[in-house]
């Protein structure tokens, strides 16, 4: 679809940042989500020439997430492309002391969120004949590793929402498809040791690890009118890394 309104949560920093950054370069107006200031990414946003709002709230709260939608929609216009990026705490969490509190904790950010989102702006983009959702999963789901289970089932059922969802919203020209980066190191990951990131590089055919602005390159794409017969995918943006897995 044409350039709009792209509500992108979790951006104030690190992947959303990015992202946001991004879509606002190829013409988006951005509303710039976090539970944290988004004032620094708006403000670069606006330097750049570009449109952005800072949309703060709770995309995990059914009542905040109607309240910005609906900020959001009166401030730019409909929304035509959402990106639920936002993310919580991620502990690595064993088998013996996994709880379902756990596995909560999870789904709220990654199917929880999702679903309420989508449902607050998928009738603006009903009306404006279409729309794109562009959701962050995880190459977590395809790697098993031992203590991250939760984060895992939770990343896997938003792969499975993206493939049912594009069925039920394909015939009102909404394409909705998942990017699954490999670890990108940002703000988040700052306690990483050269060790730990030469291992995991090494690992990677490409033999470097990723960078926000792959995954922000990725969504756009989707985001673009190039990519308006794609939808139900899982893109995985990580080097090669999870070839073998599949």
């Amino acid at each position: 679809m044409t350039t709009g309104v792209a509500l992108v949560t979790g951006a104030g920093r690190g992947l959303g940042a990015a992202i946001a950054r991004t879509l606002a370069a190829r013409g988006w107006a951005v509303a710039v989500n976090d539970l944290r200031s988004a004032d620094d990414v708006v403000a670069g946003i606006l330097a750049d020439g570009g449109t952005a709002v800072a949309a703060p709230g709770d995309v995990t709260d059914t009542d905040d997430v109607t309240r910005l939608v609906a900020a959001v929609t009166g401030r730019l216009g409909p929304i035509g492309c959402l990106v639920p990026n936002a993310t919580g705490p991620q502990p690595v969490v064993e088998f013996a002391d996994l709880s379902w509190r756990t596995h909560l904790d999870q789904l709220e950010f990654f199917v929880k969120s999702p679903t309420l989102l989508a449902q607050a702006v998928v009738p603006g983009m009903k009306d404006l004949g279409g729309g794109r959702i562009v959701h962050i999963g995880s190459d977590m789901a395809d790697r098993a590793l031992p203590g991250w289970s939760a984060y895992a089932a939770a990343k896997a059922g938003l792969a499975a929402l993206t493939r049912v969802w594009a069925r039920e919203l394909g015939p009102f020209g909404i394409t909705v498809n998942v990017v699954a980066p490999g670890w990108v190191p940002v703000e988040r990951h700052a306690d990483a040791t050269p060790a730990e990131l030469a291992e995991y590089t090494a690992d990677v055919p490409l033999r470097r690890l990723g960078a926000p602005g792959d995954v922000a390159g990725t969504v756009a794409f989707l985001a673009s009118d190039d990519a308006a017969f794609l939808t139900g995918q899982c893109i995985r943006v990580n080097g090669g890394h999870s070839i073998a897995l599949r």
